[in-house]
């Protein structure tokens, strides 16, 4: 559900707000979280772009404190559901009890789960059974759950971080491509630079973190996502957009040999929508008001990753998708 129309006036007021509290949401985060500046930009690009994000890294690498200090200064409802075998989808949407009155009489009565919450951090989520994450699923496209037949509508804004260990694989249950295709970012969580890394080292180490103050509320992230949509992107980016995610295609007329060669599946209609919406948000941080292809060369990675598949062959031959990606952009003319 997005929030009321807004004025022109309102608008210009949100749009100076995102720019001027730009540096002020790296100032609260530095107090947390060292260094990760691309992979900061892309959860904030996700959240005004109002879509979820799949993070993958290695354990150890401040993937819960980043989401949780993110909420905190949205002063956003924060859950983390661990994600485990056994868990059952009603441990995440909630479940039925049977309640006694004070007339003797009893009634079913719905408890809500986890999941009623703004940000939702699903952690290790392919470390449960499909049944379970599919649980997910209602809730990322439709925001909101059913349970015994009834819809419950989620509160906004609405955003679920899913993390994956990519490199304990065993007894896990892959996502499906899917449920992939429905996180507009596979955001990648790598090692700090030596010297970043020291830095984290002796700050925590020797002293508390400080608190993050509280800069938006929910209702001014409600309000973030409707101007973000506003932002002007000219026909000729746009279809740069789209023919990057055709190009991901083989088999189809005019396809490049690589990508005949090595990938087994392109990226659908969401990819390109993604870039877009991404590419609008990218804009406002960065203080323009309109999109430019740099901003869609930017969000390709993060946007591909997990919706291109590679066969057997590009596996066999060391092939990457960052390999791939990085061939993309440099064949895709811009033609502007």
């Amino acid at each position: 559900m997005t929030t009321e129309s807004l004025s022109q006036d309102q608008e210009r007021e949100v749009v100076t707000l995102i720019r001027d509290s730009r540096e002020a949401i790296d100032r609260e985060l530095s107090k947390t979280i060292v260094g990760q500046k691309d992979v900061v930009q892309q959860l904030l690009i996700s959240l005004l772009g109002g879509g979820h994000c799949l993070i993958t890294g290695a354990p150890g690498l401040a993937k819960t404190l980043l989401v949780r200090s993110v909420a905190e200064i949205f002063h956003l409802n924060f859950q983390r559901i661990q994600f485990t075998p056994d868990l059952m989808p009603s441990d995440i949407t909630g479940t039925e009890i049977l309640e006694q009155k004070d007339d003797g009489g009893r009634e079913l009565q719905f408890v809500k789960g986890p999941i009623f919450a703004n940000v939702i951090l699903a952690d290790e989520i392919n470390r449960t059974p499909p049944k379970t994450q599919a649980a997910l699923l209602e809730a990322m496209q439709e925001h909101q759950v059913t349970v015994a037949g009834k819809r419950y509508k989620l509160e906004e804004p609405f955003f679920v971080l899913a993390t994956q260990n990519p490199i304990e694989m065993e007894g896990t249950y892959p996502l499906p491509e899917a449920q992939l295709d429905r996180f507009m970012f596979n955001v990648l969580i790598d090692y700090l630079p030596h010297e970043e890394e020291l830095d984290v080292v002796l700050k925590t180490t020797s002293q508390k973190s400080e608190a993050i103050q509280q800069l938006f509320s929910g209702e001014q992230v409600n309000k973030f996502q409707d101007v973000v949509r506003k932002v002007p992107i000219a026909r000729e980016v746009a279809d740069y957009a789209v023919r990057l995610v055709e190009a991901t295609r083989p088999g189809r007329e005019g396809a490049i040999d690589f990508v005949n060669q090595w990938v087994s599946w392109g990226a659908g209609l969401r990819a390109a929508q993604t870039l877009v919406l991404g590419g609008k948000a990218r804009a406002l941080l960065e203080d323009r008001m309109h999109v430019t292809t740099d901003d869609i060369r930017a969000l390709a990675a993060p946007t591909l990753r997990h919706r291109v598949l590679l066969n057997y062959r590009a596996e066999a031959e060391g092939i990457t998708v960052e390999d791939c990606i990085d061939q993309l952009l440099s064949e895709v003319n811009t033609n502007i």
